[in-house]
């Protein structure tokens, strides 16, 4: 492509130069074709001419007296420079008319290359979509056997008379194969684990810490890699199997009961990752009034949840029947506050990707159209903002 624009604007330098000379360069031509033919006929023939003043006067007889006698000399001279001559304008006129058809061909050629540019625009757009299925089809089956290879890890630790869940909400029972699921629309396991690695160090003077619906242990497995006492819970028992296999802390239990067991102010951190949105209003008030209360002072909160704010993320959150309601993030602060927490910070996390979002529109250059292009980009910001927020945002909530 690189060397279609070299020659596209070799040709285009060609054009212009056409424009520019144009007539200027025929009657260039014409002036000096003219002069060439006025001195082309050199002979000894010519009239001699009378020099003004007494010099001349003297030397004009003088002159026609010889110059009979020396035309034997001349005329072969003057024979030889007329054949210079003659094929010299031939030479000429060839190289202007060569010229010609070098201007023509250049005329030409740059008509050509634009109906060239759109067809190698039309090519390289099948070959990008051609592509694109390509590496689309090889992440999809790449995918495809990860989840494969987790569910079959998860039969494999699975406990026969282990109950499938404990959740209390009647909804847990939504999805015959809810780990599958998970695995599916959430996100594998070392992608999940990837994505909640920010949240290390906002645990790392918080041990012990419990993680509150642990699913398959991501955060655990961070955190002991990290040499934080934690441990976790979570109603479902394939995850808490699965968990147990990576040789992680959990127990199959309800979070709310579990937290309600425990000594006040026996813990550092609690975190809730992807838990909030599935309980119902009673329910996530009693989970916030015991986090609040089996944290000690200066305890940290983490809880993370879909961003409602973003239409793009409420698709995920629409996905999973077991969701009870979304929380938009003023909402969750309150509720939060009103627990007994009392420095709270949102956090807004994985923004979409940026193939996903608008972009900019390039308008033609010009100071007549600088309103026009602010506009434009402030607009197309703004529904960036409103269609293509982030995905999820988290509470940091300390006692």
């Amino acid at each position: 492509m690189a060397l279609f624009e070299r020659l596209k604007a070799e040709v285009g330098r060609g054009g212009r130069l056409e424009a520019a000379l144009g007539s200027d360069r025929r009657a260039l031509r014409s002036r000096y074709r003219s002069l060439a033919e006025r001195f082309w006929p050199v002979t000894a023939e010519r009239p001699t001419e009378r020099r003004p003043g007494v010099k001349g006067t003297l030397a004009f007889p003088v002159k026609r007296a010889l110059r009979p006698l020396l035309r034997w000399y001349v005329e072969p001279v003057a024979h030889d420079q007329r054949n210079f001559n003659d094929a010299a304008l031939k030479l000429v006129d060839e190289l202007f008319e060569e010229v010609d058809r070098l201007f023509g061909r250049a005329a030409e050629l740059a008509g050509r290359t634009d109906g060239l540019g759109d067809d190698i625009g039309r090519v390289e757009g099948k070959l990008s979509e051609r592509i694109d299925r390509e590496l689309s089809g090889r992440r999809d089956d790449s995918r495809l056997l990860g989840e494969l290879e987790e569910r079959l890890t998860r039969a494999e630790r699975r406990e026969g008379g282990t109950p499938r869940t404990v959740a209390p909400q009647a909804t847990a029972t939504a999805f015959p194969d809810y780990f599958a699921f998970e695995s599916r629309m959430r996100g594998q396991f070392a992608e999940i684990k990837e994505r909640q690695r920010l949240y290390v160090g906002d645990f790392r003077e918080a041990a012990p810490v419990l993680d509150v619906g642990c699913g398959r242990g991501e955060l655990l497995a961070l955190l002991r890699d990290e040499g934080i006492e934690a441990r976790g819970v979570d109603a479902d028992g394939d995850m808490v199997a699965y968990a147990r296999g990576e040789g992680l802390e959990v127990e199959q239990a309800d979070g709310v009961s579990y937290l309600e067991a425990l000594e006040d102010g026996s813990l550092g951190g609690i975190f809730l990752g992807q838990v909030v949105e599935h309980l119902p209003p009673p329910a996530l008030v009693r989970l916030l009034e015991l986090s609040a209360g089996k944290l000690r002072a200066g305890g940290v909160l983490v809880a993370e949840t879909i961003n409602p704010l973003s239409p793009t993320a409420l698709r995920n959150y629409h996905a999973d029947l077991t969701h009870a309601q979304p929380l938009v993030p003023e909402t969750f602060v309150l509720l939060a506050r009103q627990a007994g927490f009392a420095a709270i910070e949102t956090r807004f996390l994985n923004e979409p990707p940026a193939e996903e979002r608008l972009r900019p529109v390039e308008l033609p250059r010009g100071a007549e159209f600088d309103a026009a292009r602010s506009a434009l980009a402030a607009n197309v910001d703004r529904l960036n903002e409103q269609l293509f927020g982030p995905l999820d945002y988290a509470i940091v909530a300390r006692t």
